[in-house]
């Protein structure tokens, strides 16, 4: 695909916001942020994209998350419409969530929570093995990008 074809793609497309997060040993990565009504036809072209994006912006991975809400437990609707709070408007529910969008194209195959001693929470998140050569050199950016996410929200 040509950068025209691309550039024909976006045309429909704009961004929330764009972050740049450190990533440790001197690593970058810039997470873009997209409306969630936006999100599928950005995961289409996501791989094309990336990968111009990465060329521009040498030296840095670019990851695209969808922007969701979170509603609190106390969460009353309008007199209209009456209900419970949407699941897929929980905490735990955008978490995991965001961490599919992180990680987007790969699939998460499995996820273990390990709790330390001191009362930390460790995630493991196994992903698709299928996908390991192109993901291999990101999981750094990944935990990095997820961890940094998870302390905002």
């Amino acid at each position: 695909m040509t950068s025209t074809d691309l550039k024909a793609s976006l045309r429909d497309l704009y961004i929330t916001a764009a972050k740049e997060v450190d990533c440790g040993a001197g690593r970058k990565a810039i997470i873009i942020y997209v409306p969630f009504k936006l999100q599928k036809p950005f995961q289409k072209i996501q791989a094309r994209l990336i990968r111009e994006l990465e060329k521009k912006f040498s030296g840095r991975h670019v990851i695209i998350v969808a922007q969701r809400n979170i509603l609190g437990k106390s969460y009353a609707r309008s007199q209209k419409t009456v209900g419970l709070r949407p699941r897929s408007r929980t905490l735990t529910a955008v978490q995991d969530a965001i961490l599919e969008d992180i990680v987007y194209p790969t699939e998460i195959t499995g996820k273990r929570t390990r709790c330390k001693v001191d009362g930390r929470r460790i995630l493991k998140v196994y992903l698709d093995g299928r996908d390991q050569a192109n993901v291999e050199g990101r999981t750094d950016t990944y935990a990095a990008v997820y961890g940094r996410d998870q302390a905002n929200v």
